[in-house]
C-alpha cells in the first residue's frame, strides 16, 4: 500500500477538532532565559506555557526523531484544544534534501509514526528548507515529495531561498493543499501568499548578528495586522509562531500581537504586564523606586514620574520618541486642552472630567485609564507645571474622569 493511502486509513487530521480560526505562539517553550519574566521556575515549563497559549511549535523534531516517552508525555500535558505544530526532522529536509531515492518516504513514515499519538492535537508539519535549495535545482524533488506524503496532514514549506517566490511555486504548492509559510526575517521578503485552506506565519525577528534575538516594536506589529487579518479571511484556521525567543520577547510579542487585534485573553494580558514588569525592575539602577514607592509627596516627580501613573515605560519612551514637529496644541487653557498628535485629536474637558482620543491603544486601555503614546506626547511638551497640575489633578479623582473616544 502506499504510504499516503496507508497513513490516511490511520489518522483522520485535525481539521475537526479545532474551532479556532486564528491561533499564536512560540516556536518552542524549554528556555531558561524565561525563567523570571514568564516561568516561575525551571521545572514545568510545558504546563505553564498550554495555562496561556493554545498552540506551540515543536523545534526539537528538526534536530531527532522525537521519543515514544516524549510523545505520550505531550499528549497527557496538553489541554483541550491545545496544537501542536512540528518540524520534519532535518534528516529529511536537509541531509537528504527530500530526495525520494535516499529513502526519505520512509523516514516520513517513521515520523509520522511517532506523532500519531497527539491525534487531535497535531496541526502542521512544517518543511523547512535550506537556504540552498532554489527553485531551479530542486523544484522537481519538491514536487515529487509532496506527492508521496499523505494528504491528510496540514503541511506548510519554508523556503530559505529567493528562487522559489514565483507564481510555478505557488501553483505546485496549492495543487497539493500545502501552505506557503508566510516569514517576516532577513532573506526573504514578507509576501502573504495563500496556497491551502490554512496558513502559516512565522516571526523570526531582524537581529543583527541572530536574527531571533529581537524585540519588535508596536509599530512593527501594527503593520502586521492588515495582513493577518487578510490571510485570516481567506483561510479556514491561521497558525502564527513567534521564533524571536531571547528573552522571553516572543512571549511578549505573540501577546501583543493578539491584544492589537483584540482576541488577546485577561490571563495573557497579565503575562504581558508580568514581562514588563520585570523588565523595568531588571533594568532600574540600584536605589531608584517605581513612582508607587513615593509617598503622597509629589512635588519633586517630573512630568514623566506623573505619567507613569497612567502608562508603562515602554509606552512612556515612545511618547519621547514622538517628534514636536508631529504634535499641534490648538488650545491650551485652565478648563481645556486640544491637540492633534500625527493623524489623532486630544481633548482634555477638566470641568467635565473628560478625555478624548482616537487611537487604537487609547481605545484598548480606556477602561483600565491607561493613556497612549500620543498622550503621553501631549503632557510632556506643555509646560511643566501646566502638566503635572492636570495629571494631578486627574489622578486624585481618577474614578471620577472618564477615557472615551
Amino acid at each position: 500500500m502506499k504510504l499516503a493511502n496507508f497513513l490516511a486509513s490511520l489518522y483522520p487530521g485535525p481539521a475537526c477538532y479545532i474551532l479556532m480560526s486564528l491561533i499564536l505562539g512560540t516556536s518552542g517553550w524549554s528556555y531558561k532565559e524565561w525563567v523570571g519574566p514568564f516561568y516561575e521556575k525551571k521545572t514545568g515549563k510545558f504546563s505553564h506555557y498550554a495555562k496561556y497559549f493554545r498552540t506551540s511549535e515543536i523545534n526539537s523534531t528538526f534536530y531527532r526523531y522525537p521519543s515514544e516517552g516524549m510523545i505520550q508525555g505531550l499528549r497527557r500535558n496538553a489541554p483541550p484544544g491545545f496544537v501542536f505544530a512540528a518540524k520534519l526532522p532535518k534528516l529529511i529536509t536537509h541531509d537528504k534534501w527530500l530526495r525520494l531515492g535516499e529513502g526519505v518516504e520512509a523516514d516520513t513514515w517513521r515520523f509520522l509514526e511517532l506523532m500519531r499519538p497527539l491525534a487531535e492535537k497535531l496541526g502542521p508539519i512544517l518543511i523547512q528548507l535550506r537556504p540552498k535549495y532554489s527553485y531551479d535545482e530542486h523544484a522537481g524533488v519538491l514536487e515529487d515529495y509532496l506527492d508521496a506524503i499523505p494528504g491528510n496532514y496540514e503541511w506548510a514549506v519554508e523556503f530559505r531561498n529567493e528562487s522559489w517566490l514565483r507564481p510555478e511555486t505557488y501553483e505546485i504548492l496549492r495543487r497539493h493543499n500545502v501552505a506557503y509559510t508566510i516569514v517576516d526575517e532577513p532573506l526573504l521578503p514578507p509576501e502573504t501568499r495563500v496556497t491551502a485552506d490554512f496558513a502559516y506565519i512565522r516571526w523570526h525577528g531582524h537581529g543583527k548578528r541572530l536574527w531571533y534575538d529581537y524585540e519588535y516594536s508596536e509599530d512593527q506589529l501594527e503593520a502586521w495586522l492588515p495582513k493577518v487579518r487578510d490571510v485570516k479571511g481567506r483561510t479556514r484556521r491561521t497558525y502564527g509562531y513567534f521564533n524571536n525567543h531571547f528573552g522571553a520577547n516572543a512571549v511578549k510579542n505573540a501577546i501583543e500581537m493578539l491584544d492589537l487585534l483584540g482576541e488577546a485573553t485577561p490571563e495573557q494580558k497579565i503575562v504581558l504586564d508580568k514581562i514588563r514588569e520585570h523588565r523595568e525592575t531588571a533594568s532600574r539602577p540600584l536605589g531608584v523606586q517605581p513612582l508607587t514607592a513615593y509617598g503622597g509627596d509629589e512635588e519633586d516627580l517630573s512630568v514623566a514620574d506623573h505619567l507613569t501613573h497612567f502608562m508603562d515605560a515602554r509606552r512612556l519612551a515612545r511618547a519621547e520618541k514622538i517628534k514636536d514637529s508631529e504634535l499641534e496644541v490648538t488650545e491650551s487653557g485652565d478648563e481645556s486642552i486640544k491637540a492633534k498628535v500625527r493623524n489623532y485629536y486630544v481633548e482634555v474637558d477638566l470641568g467635565n472630567q473628560v478625555i478624548k482620543h482616537n487611537c487604537d491603544d487609547w481605545r484598548k486601555g480606556m477602561s483600565r485609564k491607561r493613556m497612549c503614546k500620543h498622550m503621553g506626547k501631549l503632557f510632556l511638551s506643555l509646560p511643566p507645571g501646566q502638566s503635572k497640575r492636570v495629571l494631578e489633578r486627574i489622578w486624585r479623582d481618577v474614578d471620577g474622569w472618564v477615557f472615551e473616544e
